[in-house]
């Protein structure tokens, strides 16, 4: 039996993912919600003590919808490959759900890390931790704790570039195709990486 405290939350929880999926991650306000889901905003406070963590439940489930998406790939041997098929998961899975991502990276962008809770962060960390083993196939020269920084800087990297693939500003330059943005910046990466690697 689901009590009338969880059924409030899932309630307010399914009606902003909807608010944002419709209108954008600026329409989420707490008026906004308290409006579309008819509970009071004393009511959507009590439940999430902010917005901003109402904002991070989002955050959490767009997060798990994308690792769900890409645990769903079909896996070979070829880890290069993989690491390509990785890549155009994630974009196809931002470009399907660009206001919850933006939601996702606006918030991220304004957000004072040392006052995220540890459970939200590692939901980061898990995304990379899918791409780790076949980017340890691919440099299997560099030390572990290089491994694992230099997968975190390409993820960083493409986590920044992934705005852009939320919004018309590169529409302008006709030359920048927003689906192969990310891929160039992977393989330019991994070739950069590659040289390195063999100069050492």
């Amino acid at each position: 039996m689901i009590s009338s405290k969880e059924n409030i939350r899932k309630v307010l929880i399914k009606t902003g993912r909807k608010l944002v999926k419709e209108k954008g991650a600026a329409y989420l306000t707490a008026r906004k919600l308290s409006d579309a889901s008819g509970y009071s905003i004393g009511t959507i406070y009590n439940q999430f003590g902010t917005m901003d963590r109402f904002i991070m439940e989002q955050n959490r489930m767009t997060m798990d919808e994308l690792l769900k998406y890409m645990r769903d790939i079909f896996t070979e041997d070829d880890a290069y490959l993989m690491l390509n098929r990785y890549l155009d998961t994630f974009v196809a899975f931002v470009l399907a759900n660009q206001n919850l991502w933006f939601l996702l990276y606006s918030f991220h962008l304004n957000a004072i890390y040392t006052q995220l809770p540890k459970d939200y962060l590692r939901k980061m960390v898990e995304v990379t931790a899918i791409w780790q083993p076949h980017f340890d196939k691919v440099y299997p020269n560099l030390r572990p704790k290089e491994r694992q920084l230099s997968l975190r800087v390409l993820w960083l990297a493409l986590f920044s570039v992934s705005s852009f693939l939320t919004t018309q500003a590169l529409d302008s330059f006709s030359r920048v195709n927003r689906k192969n943005l990310c891929k160039l910046l992977l393989n330019t990466y991994l070739a950069g990486l590659t040289v390195l690697n063999e100069e050492k």
